[in-house]
């Protein structure tokens, strides 16, 4: 088990490591394996790229994100130039019904809405808009249609997490209510954690998923 120093070194190196982040302006403090950054950043795609750094680290127990985003002046744009990006950027996803999603600006901030049929299209839409020049954040509002019954949404997320090579399924328990799922039980590591919610998040019909797994140290 490693000590909160121990923690806070790793977690320096890994965002000095990633090409997509400047780890310069970026304060790091640990207090009972739970990590903190905080400082600004140049973009919400370098905000974004922090996080997953630290979730990388299977000694990280939790992750407050307190990065503010701070454009530099030649990012500046205006709301309705944000907009048009953004309805331009999700056209141009062959993975989002672009259709069926609107993105609205507000100093900065896109909120995304609509309702999609699968996860992976709420997440491509996300993707799509969130390294557009002039982007202080993304709020993801898009809702999912439930499309199936609750006892085949179970079997199918137990079967994908069966069948993934990363994960330990008999550690974690899946509990369906109608189009609701909940993941409880353990994992190693933050990648585990989000392994396995990205197997859940990928049986049709799922529109809201609680993940309780522990990552054991």
């Amino acid at each position: 088990m490693k000590t909160d120093k121990e923690i806070q070194l790793d977690v320096l190196d890994e965002l000095r490591w990633d090409p997509s982040v400047n780890a310069a302006d970026i304060g790091v403090t640990v207090k009972d394996g739970v990590v903190t950054l905080e400082g600004t950043v140049d973009s919400y795609a370098e905000k974004s790229s922090a996080e997953k750094a630290v979730k990388r680290l299977p000694s990280v127990k939790g992750l407050a994100m307190e990065l503010e985003v701070k454009l530099p002046g030649s990012s500046e744009r205006t709301d309705s130039d944000i907009a048009r990006a953004a309805e331009t950027a999700l056209k141009w996803d062959i993975a989002v019904p672009h259709d069926e999603i609107r993105a609205i600006a507000e100093k900065g901030f896109l909120t995304l809405e609509g309702e999609v049929n699968w996860q992976f299209q709420k997440s491509a839409a996300e993707r799509a808009v969130e390294h557009l020049t002039g982007v202080k954040g993304v709020w993801n509002k898009i809702t999912i249609k439930p499309k199936v019954v609750a006892a085949e949404v179970k079997d199918k997320i137990d079967a994908a997490l069966k069948r993934n090579a990363i994960l330990d399924a008999q550690q974690i328990k899946v509990q369906v209510d109608g189009s609701k799922v909940t993941l409880s039980g353990s994992v190693r590591t933050w990648d585990e954690f989000d392994e396995a919610a990205y197997a859940a998040w990928n049986a049709p019909g799922v529109s809201e998923l609680t993940n309780l797994l522990t990552v054991a140290r």
